[in-house]
């Protein structure tokens, strides 16, 4: 009898033994985070609830959000949101999408290189002006709600009041541009709710090098053995003509090219006089194809004007892809900078080829090579003949 009591005994023993390992390997999985230390973007703390990990961040306007981690169930809402989230290979997490992104066919890289998502139930109209629409965003029933531009710190705490929905606030910085610290900020924030911390940091990472790559390539040239340039026909609300330009435009502020806008002293969107561009006399031209047209109708009407142009008169005008809409394009902002290069300091660019590096950045960032589908939408990189198009 002693034995076999004994017997029993040491089987219970062994039996609550086991039990506490696995509970201790438990707890140590839930409130780990080795990948956290790669964002450095916000503290976090866990708590364990039932099989979910929920941590806490902080998203781009301070607030402190817990959300579970990682989210499986994601919507994107407001300029910007969803590229971000494909930027760090998390389309297939996405449940619903804005009806713009379906109904608008051009301008955003990362729906032609992602069409599938069109597919998706629609969570609200969508656009600059608009207003979250919560029933919408219910019915598809997200982990977490990531936004921009839409929302304040207070109308992200009322979105989250009213759904029941973390909302994590994103940010490029100031619009028509993008602000880096904000955006990687971002990028970083995305990659830890959503489980892609190390896409994220490669994200991060490509961005900075090639940042780096177009500056050090024309370090050290003064600027009066610059050409001078300009870029016209951006678009603000709408299409524009040739007076549309911008002051600290991001491509020529890469590498360091002598935009003649930046004299006035502003930044961002500029409506210039003719007078001023005929004074400026670039010498070389870019035009915003987004815009194209207009500037060919435009030329039509006023051929003596373009006539006077220096970049005119010499073939220097050249197209550039459109990268503003809904918010940045980075991937564009980046290839129209290499491009600007090749065009403006072709001995720096010597080794670039414009065609090949575009669709590298698109491959990196999107998942896709979509050049031919810009040309398709726009017409590409290309030496533009206004007085005999």
């Amino acid at each position: 009898m002693y034995r076999k009591i004994m017997k029993v005994s040491i089987w219970f023993f062994c039996l609550m033994l086991i039990g506490q390992i696995l509970i201790g390997c438990a707890t140590a999985r839930v409130g780990s985070n080795p990948n956290n230390s790669e964002t450095g973007h916000s503290a976090v703390k866990v708590q364990e609830a039932g099989s979910a990990a929920i941590q806490e961040v902080t998203d781009l306007v301070g607030r402190e959000v817990k959300v579970k981690i990682p989210a499986q169930r994601v919507v994107a809402i407001g300029p910007g949101a969803l590229r971000l989230v494909t930027y760090t290979n998390g389309t297939n997490k996405v449940v619903g999408i804005e009806d713009m992104e379906k109904k608008v066919p051009l301008g955003r890289p990362y729906m032609a290189a992602h069409p599938e998502l069109k597919n998706l139930p629609t969570i609200g109209q969508g656009g600059a002006d608009s207003a979250p629409n919560e029933e919408a965003l219910l019915s598809v029933e997200p982990d977490v709600i990531f936004v921009s531009y839409l929302v304040d710190k207070v109308k992200a705490d009322n979105l989250q009041a009213k759904t029941g929905i973390p909302v994590v606030v994103l940010s490029y910085g100031s619009l028509a541009t993008f602000d880096e610290d904000q955006v990687y900020h971002s990028l970083g924030l995305v990659g830890q709710v959503i489980g892609t911390q190390q896409r994220a940091g490669e994200v991060i990472n490509y961005l900075e090098k090639s940042q780096k790559d177009l500056r050090e390539r024309t370090q050290g040239i003064a600027d009066t053995e610059k050409p001078k340039v300009y870029v016209g026909a951006i678009g603000v609300k709408g299409t524009q003509g040739i007076e549309s330009t911008q002051a600290k435009y991001p491509p020529f502020l890469n590498i360091g090219a002598r935009n003649v806008v930046d004299e006035t002293g502003k930044s961002g969107s500029v409506m210039i006089e003719r007078e001023k561009l005929v004074s400026w006399d670039p010498d070389i031209l870019f035009i915003d194809e987004g815009g194209y047209s207009k500037v060919l109708a435009d030329v039509q009407k006023n051929p003596k004007f373009y006539k006077s142009l220096k970049a005119v008169k010499n073939g220097q005008v050249y197209g550039q892809i459109p990268y503003n809409f809904y918010t940045t394009n980075i991937d564009t902002a980046l290839a129209d900078a290499y491009y600007a290069g090749k065009v403006i300091f072709p001995k720096q660019f010597q080794d670039v080829d414009p065609v090949k590096k575009v669709n590298e950045i698109y491959t990196f960032l999107l998942g896709k090579p979509i050049y031919e589908q810009m040309v398709k939408d726009y017409g590409g990189f290309k030496k533009l003949d206004l007085l005999h198009p």
